[in-house]
């Protein structure tokens, strides 16, 4: 494969961008998106995302080799993890999954084409058409890769020119994701651009803001707030603050025959991503009814993780990390001896844990295979618990009668919670999932309508 070499964030570590550097290429990134991007359509874009992902399923596509190969040192996951994560993702955008996207958020599959009226829209004599920006900026958060590939994709779709900001060494996997739309369409490639500096560079980041149509930034609540007193007043800002999620069992599904599938999916769910994205669960609540008990559930869970992490191994940690998982398995080992809780955990490494907590409080995990179970006695005194963190509360991955799934998803959707799945697909949401409770392609077009 050919040298990687054309976006900033190829340029060797030392080199740093300049406010004169990101505004030739904000000017050059709308050019280009005139040239080669505006004028195409729906149906070209979604062949071609489809065939970018087509490659990335494909073992000896040379991105997806180079990826895995330098992945694990470049992210600190492991190709094991890089590798099913990978799959999941890319195994999921198709043809029917885009299609699907675009006429549940706008409503008609060529709404960016031309003004076009749905059935409800013909009945009333009105039609409508969608535009995205010229100039689309994103502000990643973390090394998760999947809310930036999405990011971008979304961009592809719209027809907007983008330019990627990754904090500092976190640039590796969405580089290599716009490298791959670049070999399949070098002019696409072009409407790209991908770059990492140190965040809160006031010089640049003014110079950049200035450039922007609409900015989407993923990080902690506090960044967006922040983001959104320094972004000028004409900038669209959509983002995404610190979400948390959390499994529930029901005690009807804690019987023998049920429990061991179950058992598998939270591990799973766990084991994705090594615990640390927004959809990873940090607690299971189960309730106290069931045949197998929640300290029962617990160690069960405890063994599942030990045959995860032979499958799907969770890569070493830093120091600080590391002692900070050795710190909370000590408290929790010290309670266990008062009869307190109990704990699970990998001998010898840090690679999981597992804690009975009699407590049913929320608390936050410290992640990287750390899980809690708590007992409940029933869905109410759930969402009692977990009213602190309401608003925080992204997903709620379930075990339950089918024929209570309906009731209680609804009751999780009135509480607050915005997206309910069943659990083994807490890190695996589809396509047209409403990030946060909001339309993806929705938040970042702009509408115009037509009456006849």
């Amino acid at each position: 494969m050919n040298a990687l070499n054309y976006f900033l964030a190829d340029l060797p570590s030392e080199a740093r961008p300049t406010p004169e550097l990101l505004s030739e290429a904000c000017l050059a990134l709308r050019r280009n998106r005139a040239h080669y991007l505006a004028d195409r359509s729906t149906g070209q874009m979604i062949k071609l995302i489809t065939k970018v992902a087509q490659e990335w399923m494909m073992d000896d596509n040379p991105i997806r080799v180079e990826t895995l190969r330098n992945g694990p040192v470049q992210t600190g996951f492991s190709v094991e993890v890089l590798r099913q994560g990978l799959d999941d993702f890319f195994g999921g955008i198709t043809e029917s999954s885009l299609v699907g996207l675009i006429e549940q958020d706008l409503g008609h599959v060529d709404r960016l084409d031309a003004m076009v009226s749905n059935a409800n829209e013909a009945s009333r004599l009105c039609a409508a058409m969608a535009r995205g920006p010229e100039l689309l900026g994103h502000i990643t958060g973390g090394v998760l890769p999947n809310p930036t590939f999405t990011s971008i994709l979304l961009g592809l779709l719209i027809r907007s020119a983008q330019f990627v900001k990754c904090a500092r060494g976190t640039s590796f996997l969405p580089r290599m994701f716009a490298h791959s739309i670049y070999q399949a369409d070098p002019k696409l490639g072009a409407c790209l651009e991908i770059a990492e500096w140190k965040g809160g560079d006031a010089a640049l980041e003014e110079t950049w803001f200035n450039h922007l149509d609409c900015l989407t930034a993923t990080g902690s609540s506090e960044t967006i707030a922040t983001l959104r007193q320094r972004i000028p007043g004409t900038l669209k800002l959509v983002g995404h603050g610190h979400q948390v999620s959390v499994g529930y069992v029901a005690s009807e599904m804690l019987e023998p025959h049920l429990t061991r599938d179950i058992i598998q999916r939270v591990a799973l769910d766990v084991t994705i991503w090594d615990q640390l994205g927004c959809l990873s669960p940090q607690i299971i609540y189960v309730e106290v009814d069931g045949t197998v008990s929640p300290a029962m559930f617990a160690e069960l869970l405890a063994r599942e993780l030990s045959v995860h992490e032979v499958r799907m191994p969770r890569a070493p940690l830093d120091v600080s990390t590391s002692a900070k998982i050795a710190s909370y398995r000590n408290f929790y080992e010290i309670r266990s001896t008062y009869g307190e809780s109990k704990i699970w955990c990998s001998q010898g490494s840090t690679a999981w844990t597992v804690v009975f907590d009699p407590s049913s409080d929320f608390q936050p995990s410290c992640q990287h295979r750390f899980i809690f179970v708590k007992p409940i006695a029933n869905l109410s005194q759930l969402l009692m618990n977990l009213d602190a963190v309401v608003h925080q509360v992204s997903t709620v991955g379930i075990a339950v009668p089918s024929s209570k799934t309906n009731n209680v998803a609804g009751i999780l959707a009135r509480w607050g919670a915005t997206r309910v799945c069943p659990l083994g697909q807490m890190q695996r949401p589809p396509l047209t999932w409403r990030h946060d409770g909001h339309p993806p392609l929705g938040e970042l077009v702009t509408w115009c309508n037509l009456e006849f």
